[in-house]
């Protein structure tokens, strides 16, 4: 010890503890604070009882004697912050040309353990350039991983320890697997396993092992947690697949525990994580062979619109591409669709040969989903919520091609549904506005010109006029009933039945305004003596592809009179609103997914109409 220093603690002034600590704190020896982090002794004045250290943070800091002797360690010219200011150049090549020297250095100077975020806090910028980091680091774990004297977790947040002996990362990988407790936790390091398979070239009997404790886990999991039982699964089957020599069991399989699952099977598969859900999908058809694609078909309106995509990817490399558009088209004009998929539809547009789905109906759909998620109280429907809101192209995209009738439709659709605030729905009209001037009026609360009738089958009227007197004489008045019930319960700010009683209420109010303006436009026919020299309405006309010759009949009916695959279509659509007026002989351009297709006018006759109700086109909307 110094004798000034030893002259102290003589005199009682300090400690001999600290009076050793402080003989290790020379003037320009190295130091750090548990607060103001590294630094080096400027100098010592032992007279007035002080020592002064420059921080990185605080230059020329004043301490006391023994405040510093308690709260300053010593840091020995090997620490990684000393060799940092004494040899830069010696870490920067180590970095470069020895990564498991600098990363044992670090280690060495924070007592054994280190997190990936103190090393990169460590080494960035000073020794690796800023921004290189995370390339740095991961070509340096080839080299350790090598090298075996360090364990590398998988998650940043864990420790990087050094080993007393080396370990294969083959062998590190497989000891990680067995001692984690958690089901999470083993099917994370069994992924891990799968995805560095090349770490057990030449050792894949170890995998054996392995294999076998998946199997058992899985067959406990099966039912308490279905979901990573096939997780588990899954990843055992890449792996025996990468390894054929492994023997994998046939005491329980993917298909085995889907069967077992049948009755709860979409829950089930929207639970199992996104980069496994495609390989169970696949196992459907070995599970239920004769109807796995109507089971999939099924899962489109109760799946996420994650699965979702992956059912569709499934599908159509099947060839159920035709199929698939039936599905979400019924589900459209139903108004059945969920806001999943239409979320779906609407971000993979164009894509999956489903563009000519993104039309005005869908936009309907939509509101219905909504306002159907907000009455169940469903969180998924925001997704789709904010996607109409975000996407500034979406309404347009949908609206584009819609005839100004049902422009004006869904402009009321709009202004009479609860999903949106009053400011968000005038920015979505004002988007509408756009492609359609003429419905400016209708937001600016103009006088509107009066509109024209809609042309409409008997049947069909029949049946929007029971829908409204359902609605005015049964629904409406028990919903009346219910919230009066309700409101007998107290505290309204508490009351759920209140509050979903009056959200019911804004559904049937709004259904009941756009049916009393849908009747008053009516205009019923059953399409007699219609004139058969132009397309009219109520005619069926017949024409040719001009490119491929093919003959296609098309029947034109009322506004609310549809089915597609009958090609009967209402007046109101693009292709109707073409084709009216159009004499034989006359060509006639319609819109497609990719260009325009050329129509050449055969001939129009008058429309069978008992013969098409009997299919039951009829009234449909």
């Amino acid at each position: 010890m110094e004798a000034d220093l030893q002259a102290l603690v003589d005199a009682g002034k300090l400690t001999a503890k600290a009076g050793t600590a402080l003989d290790q704190l020379k003037p320009q020896t190295f130091c750090l604070h548990k607060s103001w982090g590294f630094g080096r002794v400027n100098s010592w004045n032992l007279l007035l009882n002080q020592i002064v250290v420059d921080f990185q943070t605080k230059k020329s800091h004043q301490m006391q004697l023994q405040y510093a002797a308690e709260t300053l360690q010593p840091l020995s010219d090997n620490h990684i912050y000393v060799r940092k200011i004494l040899d830069s150049g010696g870490l920067k090549g180590l970095a470069t040309e020895d990564p498991v020297r600098l990363v044992l250095t670090v280690l060495e100077s924070f007592g054994g353990r280190v997190t990936q975020e103190q090393l990169q806090k460590t080494l960035d910028p000073e020794i690796v350039p800023n921004g290189e980091f995370k390339r740095w680091w991961d070509n340096s774990k080839k080299a350790l991983r090598k090298n075996g004297r360090l364990s590398l977790p998988a998650k940043k947040a864990e420790y990087i320890t050094m080993r007393d002996e080396s370990l294969s990362f083959g062998d590190e990988l497989i000891l990680s697997f067995q001692s984690a407790r958690q089901l999470k936790d083993q099917t994370t390091t069994l992924d891990h396993i799968s995805k560095n398979a090349d770490a057990f070239a030449g050792g894949e009997s170890k995998l054996q092992v392995v294999i076998d404790q998946v199997e058992e886990m899985a067959s406990r999991s099966q039912r308490l947690s279905p979901p990573q039982a096939l997780e588990l699964l899954v990843t055992r089957d890449e792996i025996c697949t990468r390894f054929p020599q492994l023997a994998k069991g046939v005491s329980i399989t993917i298909p085995q525990v889907l069967r077992e699952q049948e009755s709860h099977l979409g829950e089930v598969l929207s639970q199992i994580a996104s980069a496994k859900q495609r390989r169970v999908l696949a196992e459907l058809k070995v599970a239920f062979p004769d109807d796995w694609v109507s089971r999939c078909l099924a899962f489109l309106q109760t799946s996420s619109s994650r699965l979702i995509n992956e059912i569709v990817r499934v599908l159509v490399e099947e060839g159920h591409t035709e199929r698939l558009y039936q599905t979400f088209d019924r589900a459209i004009k139903e108004h059945s669709i969920s806001s999943e998929a239409i979320y779906w539809l609407a971000k993979e547009r164009g894509g999956h040969d489903f563009g000519n789905l993104l039309d005005s109906e869908l936009l309907t759909a939509a509101f219905s989903a909504l306002e159907r998620d907000q009455f169940n109280e469903n969180r998924r429907g925001s997704k789709l919520h904010d996607l109409l809101l975000e996407d500034r192209d979406l309404v347009p995209d949908l609206i584009i091609n819609a005839p100004i009738p049902q422009a004006r439709d869904l402009m009321r659709r709009m202004l009479l549904t609860p999903s949106f605030e009053e400011l968000n729905k005038r920015s979505l009209m004002a988007r509408m506005i756009k492609i359609h001037p003429e419905l400016q009026s209708m937001l600016t609360g103009e006088q509107e010109e009066k509109e024209e009738a809609l042309i409409v089958s008997w049947s069909s009227l029949q049946k929007k006029k029971e829908e409204y007197d359902d609605l005015t004489s049964k629904k409406i008045p028990e919903n009346t009933k219910e919230i009066s019930i309700a409101r007998s319960y107290g505290d309204l700010r508490e009351n759920f039945e209140y509050k979903a009683a009056k959200e019911m209420q804004t559904v049937l109010m709004r259904r009941k305004a756009e049916l009393e303006q849908m009747l008053a436009r009516a205009r019923g026919s059953n399409f007699d003596n219609v004139d058969t020299s132009i397309v009219s309405i109520g005619t069926a006309v017949t024409v040719r592809d001009e490119q491929s010759q093919e003959l296609i009949v098309y029947r034109i009916l009322g506004a609310w009179d549809s089915a597609p695959e009958k090609h009967i279509l209402s007046y109101l659509t693009a292709i109707g609103q073409s084709l009216l007026g159009k004499s034989p002989g006359e060509m006639v351009k319609l819109p497609t997914e990719t260009g325009t297709r050329t129509l050449e006018v055969i001939s129009i006759e008058p429309f069978n109409l008992p013969e098409i109700e009997t299919v039951g086109a009829i009234g449909r909307e």
